[in-house]
């Protein structure tokens, strides 16, 4: 795929930075939490009262011309992906991908959705693929519906009744939607709780139903992002090692029939999915964590953050302060800080998103995630 060229000199640089022989370049993963409005009242996530408890300028989302000046002074990236908060209630989210597009030229685009709105993100998404088939650029979007359980289980978790049904009213128009737009990927997303761990037989079930591109679980975890440090969600070892296991196994089975980029992105969760139970086992990185070097997390009011786990508790700088100029915060004596904690096992996680890169920049990880491509039918 075009966009895959430059990496392996981006993976030697992140290699080099974080020994500590050079500053990293910009990252090739990049997270923007577009906004903390939410229409869904999640059981595993408080990301809505965020908003809702706006009080000062210090808390209000970017502006279009804020988002500009950054991704201006950011270079070319390959993986961007929007998160929220509901990223289609802000109605400016088209131009945001354009401006994604113009300066960041990324490979992939990533936007999940919660589907209360069949209508609102029906329209968003025409509107991208506008963007994107306008632009000339061979950009891939990639659309993950929340799923985390099947009928009512759904709705009590996400807390909104009339969610699923809704839920299934959007799969059927992206679908016909897909027809259309072969650079549109289509995918569930659940986080594995414990309100919902042993029920995963059930949702898998479902969401075999339908011939989308991936299918993603992630633990429930608590992160700062998420502003549900006190609740206690994520589920037993002995439970979600259990889900793991089935789960690895209907992907090994789904694995060698799938597209090219839905081989490699399967082997690579694979790899992370076992590497998930083993780093809530022995509390430690598996492999070791390139946060802050080849991923970075922007939030909606403009704060860089490593990943979404360490959130404010870690931010590497607003850029409000730094006249929205990205490089001064990421080499910044801030940042260097933070990514020695990281580098020194400070903290450990398997947030998926952050996990894909730290196993590309593992020599051992990334060929077990090969064998798994190289699989044959």
């Amino acid at each position: 795929m075009k966009g895959f060229s430059h990496l392996p000199f981006k993976f030697l640089n992140y290699r080099l930075s974080r020994a500590g022989l050079l500053s990293p370049s910009l990252p090739i993963n990049l997270t923007f939490s577009v906004t903390n409005m939410c229409q869904s009242r999640c059981r595993t996530c408080n990301i809505w009262k965020i908003s809702s408890n706006r009080k000062s300028y210090d808390t209000e989302e970017l502006e279009l011309s804020e988002i500009e000046k950054i991704f201006r002074s950011m270079g070319k990236i390959f993986f961007f992906n929007i998160s929220g908060g509901c990223p289609f209630l802000r109605k400016d989210m088209p131009e945001i991908i354009s401006l994604a597009i113009n300066f960041l030229k990324p490979s992939i685009i990533h936007i999940p959705t919660n589907a209360i709105e069949p209508d609102l993100v029906e329209n968003g998404v025409l509107k991208i693929l506008k963007v994107l088939g306008d632009s000339g650029r061979k950009t891939e979007l990639s659309l993950k519906l929340s799923l985390d359980g099947v009928g009512i289980d759904h709705d009590d978790i996400r807390g909104v009744n009339g969610n699923f049904e809704n839920l299934r009213i959007l799969i059927a128009r992206l679908f016909k939607l897909k027809e259309k737009y072969s650079n549109l990927n289509l995918g569930f997303n659940t986080i594995v709780s414990k309100i919902n761990v042993k029920k995963l037989a059930g949702i898998i079930d479902f969401v075999d139903s339908f011939p989308v591109d991936s299918y993603v679980i992630e633990i429930a975890e608590k992160r700062a992002e998420m502003d549900n440090e006190d609740d206690d969600i994520t589920p037993e070892i002995s439970d979600y090692r259990d889900a793991v296991n089935m789960f690895i196994g209907k992907s090994l089975l789904r694995l060698p029939h799938l597209p090219f980029l839905g081989r490699v992105t399967e082997s690579l969760r694979i790899v992370y999915y076992r590497n998930s139970v083993e780093i809530l086992e022995r509390k430690k990185q598996i492999p070791k964590c390139y946060g802050g070097i080849s991923n970075a997390h922007i939030s909606s009011t403009g704060e860089v953050w490593p990943c979404a786990v360490l959130g404010n508790k870690m931010s590497l700088g607003n850029l409000r302060e730094v006249d929205y100029d990205f490089g001064k915060i990421w080499n910044s004596g801030k940042a260097k800080k933070i990514r020695s904690f990281i580098k020194s096992n400070g903290c450990f996680c398997p947030l998926a998103n952050q996990a894909y890169s730290n196993i590309l920049m593992s020599p051992v990880q990334f060929l077990k995630a090969l064998k798994y491509f190289l699989a044959q039918p």
